[in-house]
């Protein structure tokens, strides 16, 4: 009987190991696991890089986005990985959100929900706190501009109406659609939120400027007052 005693990646066949097959197949024919695995670099005693990646992942029940919410101090909870090895999972994360930011996609015009959710999908998801934004459009609902306009807690934001109506005026806007997260995920709008989408629809009216929609973002889903008929 032979014993193997190094379960290490470099024990394994050089066309098995994570780093020799990005090399070779790219990087879209790994698994989560494999490219986590090189983000680490190495693992521990006993554990491969590799075992310490599907560990992480089985945690966060193979969802990246729960990966992504775990702070680096709850990173270091996990046997294995340490200040260092956390500040590359939270720096490649955060690396990867930026990207998606810089390079979302602003659909010429925003005549669903789902156009207007692929525009702030990377600005709100992923968020521990909320965020409130205006979309402001023009006469063929083309974007104008995106505006952050408020900030909270876990819970709530506070909206000053006043604010968006002047920023409408401000950029030329005669449509506008608003938006905010909850972060814990849950998409039912709360009562604040369908008073608040009320008293911004009949502000903006007397101006003469159409709410078109206000959508709550979740974890990786989105709620539509319009879509629902709520407006």
């Amino acid at each position: 009987m032979v014993y193997i005693k190094n379960s290490g990646m470099k024990a394994w066949s050089v066309e098995d190991q994570p780093r020799e097959k990005y090399l070779r197949l790219g990087g879209q024919k790994l698994t989560d696991a494999e490219l986590l695995a090189i983000v680490l670099g190495n693992g521990s005693v006993g554990q491969s890089a590799l075992s310490l990646a599907k560990t992480l992942l089985i945690a966060c029940d193979n969802d990246l986005q729960k990966l992504f919410e775990l702070s680096i101090e709850k990173l270091m909870d996990f046997k294995g990985v340490g200040k260092v090895k956390a500040i590359k999972i939270k720096a490649s994360l955060d690396f990867g959100y930026r990207l998606l930011h810089v390079n979302a996609t602003v659909p010429l015009s925003l005549s669903s929900s789902g156009a207007a959710f692929s525009i702030l999908k990377p600005v709100l998801i992923g968020l521990t706190y909320e965020e409130f934004w205006v979309l402001y459009l023009d006469n063929s609902n083309v974007l104008i501009e995106r505006s952050l306009l408020g900030k909270g807690g876990f819970t709530a934001t506070v909206v000053d109406i006043r604010l968006v109506l002047q920023q409408a005026i401000r950029w030329g806007a005669t449509a506008m659609i608003v938006a905010h997260n909850h972060p814990t995920g849950n998409l039912k709008p709360s009562h604040s939120d369908k008073a608040l989408t009320q008293k911004l629809k009949e502000a903006a009216k007397v101006l003469d400027i159409k709410l078109l929609d206000h959508i709550i973002v979740g974890k990786n889903e989105y709620f539509s007052f319009a879509d629902q008929n709520l407006l």
